[in-house]
């Protein structure tokens, strides 16, 4: 979860794009999420696994879909996975304790309060449980409940503004709890099934293009605070980084950073528009799902694209690609997509682990673009 008043994640990986893996194993739910960009077997987020009839598959370190062992049963309507709680125990302590024991009776309400029929298996990732349900009209839909936090807080507010223009339909919310029922979108036609890396690097920018139309409201997280957050923190980071190289080039990064902190844009931004974060519906050809909305420039929305199925050789025509579709000012967009490598870079070093050189080669190699 994001600690109150700053932009870190106390587990930073569970929204960082996949760059490998294998295909969808996902505990997502009707918008997804929960993703974590690693090379280890890719976790499903919460909601795109629920937008298909449920299976018991997919895991990682952190997540399942499905039931899992040591489950237990919420009023004899769903199974609470034992790993989320495990998982609520470890990053949110009393507030992930409290979340859980909550989920029984908050379920229950919710179920009856929107007049919910169960019709498939529970699911999870590392903050969110997501039930497949039918409406009373029998429309199929998903309902998430979750802790609300400093970045889940906003995506109701995003998904009411999109208004599923391009983007999964909100059909209710509860502000309090943060609990959110989502149309149900096709998640056996998910964009990371496509085999041809370039269709989905475009479908991507395509859809951000859209997003990107909507000024972000009032009260939305932005990105100046965020920024200014990140180059506070990248002197005593910058110490921690024994290789001079890295530590070279995450100083280029904030360099690049600070001259564009003045100028930090007000679209509505996704921040997490990666291959597994798109689905397709009967209504639409492709949907963006689980956004973790903020105020900013386009710019800061391209490194999940980049890092996706990541390829270094690629990076170059991923950048000029997704700048050409969003027709991006091209050297503002690097210094925003320095702004990511940065915020992962900070990331990893706060939690005392290496720097992932997937990032640091996103790094080498915009840095040595001179167009």
């Amino acid at each position: 979860m994001v600690h109150p008043g700053t932009d870190t994640p106390s587990d930073p990986r569970r929204h960082r794009a996949r760059h490998t893996g294998p295909g969808p194993g996902t505990t997502r739910g009707a918008d997804g999420s929960d993703p974590a960009r690693t090379p280890e077997p890719r976790a499903p987020t919460e909601t795109a696994a629920a937008h298909r009839a449920p299976k018991n598959r997919g895991h990682d370190r952190k997540s399942r879909s499905g039931t899992v062992a040591g489950a237990t049963t919420v009023h004899g309507v769903i199974d609470v996975p034992a790993e989320l709680a495990a998982t609520q125990e470890k990053y949110n302590k009393e507030a992930g304790r409290a979340f859980i024991a909550a989920l029984p009776d908050l379920t229950t309400s919710f179920l009856r309060r929107w007049n919910l029929r169960v019709t498939g298996t529970p699911m999870h990732g590392v903050s969110a449980l997501v039930l497949p349900v039918d409406r009373a009209d029998g429309t199929p839909a998903v309902l998430k409940l979750q802790i609300r936090d400093h970045e889940s807080e906003g995506e109701p507010t995003a998904l009411r503004l999109w208004n599923g223009d391009g983007a999964v339909r909100l059909l209710d919310h509860d502000e309090p709890t943060g609990t959110m029922l989502l149309e149900r979108l096709d998640a056996s036609r998910m964009l990371a099934h496509r085999p041809d890396a370039h269709e989905g690097v475009l479908v991507i920018a395509r859809l951000l293009a859209h997003l990107h139309t909507t000024p972000a409201p009032a009260g939305m997280r932005r990105l100046g605070d965020i920024a200014r957050s990140m180059l506070e923190r990248t002197p005593a980071a910058l110490d921690r980084i024994p290789d001079p190289a890295a530590r070279s080039l995450v100083a280029d990064c904030a360099a690049a950073v600070r001259e564009v902190a003045d100028e930090p844009g007000d679209r509505l931004l996704h921040w997490d528009l990666h291959d597994e974060n798109v689905l397709a519906a009967d209504r639409a050809p492709w949907l963006a799902i689980d956004p973790k909305p903020l105020a900013g420039d386009p710019g800061f929305d391209l490194w999940p694209a980049l890092a996706n199925n990541f390829d270094a050789d690629d990076i170059a025509w991923r950048f000029d690609a997704m700048t050409d579709v969003l027709a991006l000012d091209r050297a503002r967009a690097r210094a925003w997509t320095y702004g990511r490598v940065l915020q992962n870079c900070l990331w990893e070093v706060e939690e005392g682990r290496p720097l992932d050189e997937a990032d640091l080669e996103i790094a080498r190699r915009l840095r040595g673009r001179t167009a």
